[in-house]
């Protein structure tokens, strides 16, 4: 480590002095290039050679991220980068399907994209406090999932973020839904009602309420009602066959009688809510929300 720590000792004078006769207006920090040399030079030192020998080159370079502090920063790089992902899971990592626990290698790991590929993603929530956990900067652990619609299983990633601030994926598991022979839950109440348009007219509470931006003004909101033919003018494109949720520790209990379904855009300002409730054992919208930009 002697002749690394001269390097990058002599790397900060360099860097100090570049900076100190530059432009002072410019804001840039000049010990960001020597805080990545003293992490890499830590990294290397620390790691388990008996592990990290078996990478590739491209693997053993350190790929340290900012965002860790925001799960949702976080899980997008973890998506979108593939040497990122493979850095940031545990191996060889459980995953348990249904009762039968297995193990996945390094070696048998490819890449998965969760939803970065798509054009949007969905959470759901039982209960509208339970949206502000979005953003909460305290998060020691969230899941990942995917609901599939026509089988009726949910696949989960548990992330969980380490003693050093990282977060790391654990684990991963599929299992079934649970099923109540007296009423219908809301996948099945869901995949029906995004696919077929008279059966959806059907469970639209009339009046709608409708919170939108005022078109004349798009700094105020605008809340209104809708009656089941203007819905079909107003209504967002729906996923059909799988969604996606985030469980930053809300409640989202297979057989709630509330579900709140947000539907975001990735990266194109689309953003809308659509809010159920089951009354009288038939489940319905009641509310509708688009803040799309």
């Amino acid at each position: 480590m002697g002749n690394l720590m001269k390097k990058i000792l002599a790397g900060c004078c360099v860097l100090l002095f570049l900076f100190s006769c530059g432009n002072r207006k410019l804001k840039v920090n000049p010990f960001d290039a020597l805080t990545t040399m003293v992490d890499t030079a830590a990294w290397n030192a620390c790691r388990d050679t008996s592990v990290t020998d078996t990478l590739s080159a491209e693997e053993k370079t350190p790929h340290w991220v900012e965002a860790d502090e925001l799960f949702d920063d976080f899980v997008f790089n973890y998506a979108e980068d593939t040497l990122f992902q493979r850095q940031r899971t545990v191996f060889p990592l459980p995953y348990y399907k249904g009762d039968t626990p297995l193990k996945i290698s390094r070696e048998q790991w490819r890449h998965d994209s969760l939803f970065a590929g798509q054009t949007c993603y969905t959470l759901l929530f039982d209960r509208e406090e339970d949206m502000d956990l979005v953003g909460d900067t305290s998060l020691s652990s969230v899941q990942v999932e995917w609901i599939f619609l026509r089988s009726h299983k949910v696949k989960r990633y548990y992330f969980q973020r380490t003693k050093g601030g990282v977060w790391m994926l654990e684990a991963m598991n599929l299992r079934d839904m649970e099923e109540s022979d007296e009423d219908e839950n809301f996948v099945t109440f869901y995949e029906r009602f995004a696919t077929d348009s008279v059966y959806q007219a059907g469970h639209v509470h009339e009046p709608l309420q409708f919170i939108t931006i005022d078109p004349d003004d798009e700094f105020s909101i605008l809340e209104t009602t809708l009656d089941r033919e203007r819905w079909f003018a107003f209504r967002p494109a729906l996923p059909t066959d799988k969604l996606s949720n985030i469980n930053y520790g809300q409640r989202n209990e297979d057989l709630s009688t509330t579900k709140i379904l947000k539907v975001n855009g990735v990266s194109n300002g689309y953003s809308n809510i659509l809010y159920f409730r089951k009354r009288r054992g038939e489940w319905e919208l009641y509310k509708y929300e688009d803040s799309s930009m």
